[in-house]
Parts: C-alpha cells; structure tokens; sequence
C-alpha cells in the first residue's frame, strides 16, 4: 500500500500478537470478510485508513485494511478479495483459513489517514480500493461531517459495502462498468469538485494514474491515495554504498543491484518485510545519519525531506554512507 500528499500515522502494537479467526462473512463476489479476536487481551488503537500486518499460518505476510464500523474496537475485521494471481496470501485465506484458525497480528499501520475531518471530503473507490474508504465514510459521517463518494466497481456483483456507504456518504454515485460501457471518468469527477476539497482515491492502479492526473493542479495537500500494488518495480541501480547498523555496530556493503533488505538477508540478519516494492511501508527503519535515495511510494515530499525514515527493500543511499537504526 501506498499513500501521497496526506498525513501519514503509523501505529505499531506489540511485536506480535495472537489472534484467531472468529467468524467468515461473504461480503461481494470473491470477496469475504474475517473477523478476527485477539486470543487475550485487547487490539491496538487504529484511526480509518489503517491496515494491519498479518501473518498466516502457511508463513504468508500481508496487508489488509480494516473496515470495523466506528466504535467497532474489540476485533479487526478486513477484508479479502480472493486475486487470481495470488502469491500465496488470499488464495490462502479463502480456500485454507477456517474458524478457530490462529494468526498473528504484527501491526497496525495508517499509510492513507484522514488528513481534515472538517474541509469538504470527496471519497473515490474502485474495486476493493473500497476497504479503506468505506471506513473513512462512516468515521466522517459519525462525526456529522459525512463526505461525498464515488464507487465505481466492474459489475453488480462486484460491490461490497454498498449499504453502509448509502447509509455514510451525504452523496453517493455509484459505476458499473459493465452498465456504463466504459471505466469512470475520473477527471470529470475530479473537475465537479469544489477548491480546497480534499480528495481521498483507493483502487486499481489506472483508476490511481487517472487521479493523480487529474489532481495536478490541486493543492498537494488536498490530494491522498493508496495503492495496493507499485506502479512499477522498484529499479535498484547505483552505486555501491555502506550501511552502518547502529545497534551493532557492524557494516555491510551495499553492492549495486542490490537492496539494504537483500545485503541484511545475505548477512544473516533478519528484519521485517513483505511486499518488497515499497508500498506497504513494513521495512521501514529510521535514518540517523546520511540521505537515502527515495523510491518507494509511501513517503511524502515533505517526509523525504526531513530525512528520518527510510523503506529498506527498495531504497539507496545517496552519498558513500548510511547509518541505520537496526
């Protein structure tokens, strides 16, 4: 997952904690909710747009957002659709993961926070891109400051949440691309937007690239998204360089075509990853002493500026020398 332009909150609950499987919902087509309960105790606070990381019994780490309803703080709940080109973690979850089954929650995240809960909001959906706006509708709308939203979906049976987002949103429009013959226009619902709305788009990535284009003249600030896949492969190329890790003291080179994550790996050091492309923001690690060299898709601008974090699978170091805290 990825987000730009917004407020970016990261919550980090213990380093892992046991939950089960409480209940299985159909939700859409493909589509199943889980519920999940922590085996004792209780779940880490969470604001809308968090995800958590998950890991499944088959060692499968993913992320998924949550869609509890608001007050909703006893369980996580999210969200799978099942993808045909599964690695091993949806696949998982719908043919294998069963009632009673354990996980282990590691985290919860909030890479796409809602970044003003009092200027005008426009939420785009596509897809299962509606996970976390469904979650970010109903906060807002909890708070009597309920936000327009565009659902666009490939078909009817495709649509999850349908009755919560009309419950939610003080407009809703919903898309179907196969009644409308075509994908939505999402400059045109970009350009119906008031100045200063601040606008939140989540779904497959040429509805993101469509957004992103349309937004180019906006106020960064009022610009947010989140994808679930990188918009292109992270490239590697540099120049070799040296990591210092700071709790050991001991030094790795880095060579070029090769990531921090890799030269961790090769050493023998273990340190927390998952989609290795520089969207999910699991890698992250905090810079104390030189500038990285940014390609992931999570940080912002003014983020990247202020030099204290880094995503270890696919970023570089701009100079000779980076010191980590690892």
């Amino acid at each position: 997952m990825t987000t730009a332009a917004t407020v970016r909150v990261t919550e980090t609950s213990a380093p892992s904690s046991a939950f089960y499987v409480h209940a299985i919902a159909f939700e859409a087509r493909d589509v199943l909710i889980f519920d999940l309960r922590p085996a004792g105790g209780s779940v880490a606070a969470f604001e809308p747009g968090a995800h958590i990381d998950i890991e499944l019994p088959n060692g499968a780490l993913r992320q998924y957002s949550l869609v509890n309803e608001p007050g909703v703080r006893d369980r996580y709940l999210i969200c799978v659709k099942r993808d045909p080109n599964s690695r091993g973690g949806s696949r998982f979850m719908h043919e294998q993961l069963r009632v009673g089954a354990g996980v282990d929650v590691h985290a919860v995240r909030n890479n796409f926070a809602l970044a003003s809960e009092t200027a005008p909001t426009l939420l785009i959906a596509g897809g299962i891109g509606v996970t976390p706006i469904i979650a970010m509708a109903e906060h807002l709308a909890d708070r009597e400051r309920p936000a327009d939203v565009v659902y666009a979906a490939k078909s009817r049976h495709d649509l999850a949440f349908l009755g919560r987002l009309a419950r939610a949103a003080s407009r809703l429009i919903v898309h179907l691309d196969d009644e409308a013959g075509t994908v939505l226009d999402v400059a045109a619902v970009v350009s119906a937007a008031a100045d200063g709305t601040h606008m939140y788009c989540c779904g497959p990535a040429p509805m993101l690239d469509a957004f992103l284009a349309a937004t180019a003249r906006r106020p960064p600030h009022c610009v947010h998204f989140e994808r679930f896949a990188a918009a292109a492969a992270p490239v590697l190329t540099g120049g070799a360089f040296t990591v210092e890790l700071a709790r050991s003291g001991r030094l790795l080179s880095i060579a070029e075509n090769e990531s921090i994550l890799q030269a961790l790996r090769t050493a023998g050091i273990t340190a927390a990853s998952s989609c290795e492309e520089g969207i999910c923001g699991t890698c992250e690690v905090r810079v104390l002493s030189g500038t990285p060299d940014h390609r992931d898709g999570i940080l912002s601008a003014a983020e990247r500026q202020a030099n204290r974090s880094m995503m270890i699978c696919c970023s570089r170091s701009i100079g000779e020398r980076l010191v980590l805290d690892i």
